[in-house]
């Protein structure tokens, strides 16, 4: 079987669908266990197959499907729609989409390294800004950006707003009601809004967001705006993905202690006070005061007071964000913090695919709920069924190798 598989990579993608065809019409000769691996191990070489050679070789944008070709062309003019669909691709958990996704990916970021390479790699020429916004529910993340985010689309920026909502554990469905909370920023022309669903993946983010800041970048915007779910204290995984990491917090956002606890605080760049108005403007003052005196343990941060509503605070907000920008870009650390971010991104690929590869393997499979029976009547504990799982995987992993 593995030689099998290995024929049908080097014959290329265009002879897999002859040879599954055989396979689907073999089945009685082959019976159901021999059927079923050799559609998985036919499919798997498919997969390999198109992968290589779509992504080895110097794509061009003629080797896209007609109507992504067509949406490539229209992102990079800034059309908007186009921006829309090109960030449902990449969110598709579709094989054949993913793969045209990947490819649509790899010539949008041969475009900017042609034509705008500082924007890709951070330079100090440069002019995109990256700022991910995060904080417990309830703080005002929505309507801090609504207002901040007008004032910044008022001095000629283009803004683009990356919404994460929360999905839910028993349905799977989402809201995605922050374009409801945004009602004047959603109808600025200046300005894209798209809410995604978290789809239960952890650290307040979704699993394609590095590629909707990238599609955002060459769509024309120059702004982007990450807003996670609300979070707790450890979960900051959109600070690998943004230029400067903003947390914000309400005026009743705790006491001293909770400044210096290790976690999203630490990561963090800069902490807003927000709904600094009306009676809470001295509990918002208290919570700076006490955040302030926490935070001289660590690394100098900034802690803002802003009203959302009054738009108080917001340009001293802007300023503190645009000289940590001038700060990294003169001592090289925002090119050098992309690239490590890019290679954080690399392995969040492995991890998800490796896991993908796992529990989709028909070995895998057939042992899995024996397991998992075992484990819920306490027989085996969940550590050592794993190990099992494991175990298994490897040494058929090892036996392929060697065969």
């Amino acid at each position: 079987m593995d030689n099998l598989m290995g024929a049908l990579v080097k014959l290329g993608a265009d002879m897999v669908p002859k040879y599954e065809m055989w396979c689907l019409c073999s089945k009685s000769a082959l019976g159901h266990k021999a059927w079923r691996r050799s559609l998985f191990h036919i499919r798997l070489a498919s997969n390999k197959a198109e992968t290589i050679r779509g992504l080895t070789k110097d794509l061009r944008v003629q080797d896209l499907l007609p109507q992504t070709e067509k949406l490539y062309r229209d992102l990079l003019q800034g059309q908007r729609y186009a921006l829309a669909r090109c960030i449902t691709l990449v969110e598709s958990s579709n094989r054949q989409k993913a793969l045209e996704a990947r490819k649509l990916l790899t010539l949008v970021e041969k475009h900017m390294r042609q034509e705008r390479p500082g924007d890709l790699r951070g330079q100090s020429q440069g002019t995109t800004f990256r700022i991910g916004l995060s904080g417990p529910p309830g703080a005002g993340k929505s309507t801090f950006i609504e207002n901040f985010g007008r004032s910044l689309t008022a001095e000629g920026h283009r803004v683009a707003v990356l919404a994460v909502d929360p999905s839910s554990g028993t349905t799977g469905g989402s809201l995605l009601g922050d374009k409801t909370r945004m009602p004047e920023l959603t109808r600025d022309l200046n300005a894209y809004i798209r809410p995604s669903p978290n789809r239960g993946h952890l650290g307040g983010v979704t699993r394609t967001t590095n590629e909707a800041i990238v599609l955002c970048e060459a769509s024309g915007y120059d702004i982007i705006i990450v807003e996670t779910v609300g979070v707790g204290q450890s979960e900051y995984l959109v600070s690998d993905m943004v230029d400067m990491f903003c947390l914000l917090i309400p005026p009743a956002g705790g006491d001293e202690l909770q400044g210096i606890k290790r976690g999203i605080v630490e990561q963090s760049d800069l902490i807003i006070v927000n709904k600094c108005d009306g009676d809470l403007v001295a509990p918002a003052r208290r919570i700076k005061g006490e955040y302030t005196s926490a935070l001289k343990f660590m690394r100098r941060k900034h802690v803002k007071l802003v009203s959302s509503i009054t738009r108080e605070g917001l340009p001293d907000v802007w300023e503190v964000m645009m000289k940590f920008k001038e700060l990294m870009s003169e001592h090289d650390e925002l090119e050098l913090k992309r690239a490590k971010q890019r290679q954080k991104w690399m392995w969040n690929y492995i991890n998800d695919r490796l896991l993908e590869i796992f529990v989709s393997h028909p070995a895998i499979k057939n042992r899995t709920n024996h397991l998992e029976d075992k484990v819920a009547n306490f027989e085996i504990s969940p550590g050592t069924a794993a190990d099992l799982l494991i175990e298994r995987f490897v040494q058929i992993d090892e036996k392929n190798a060697k065969s």
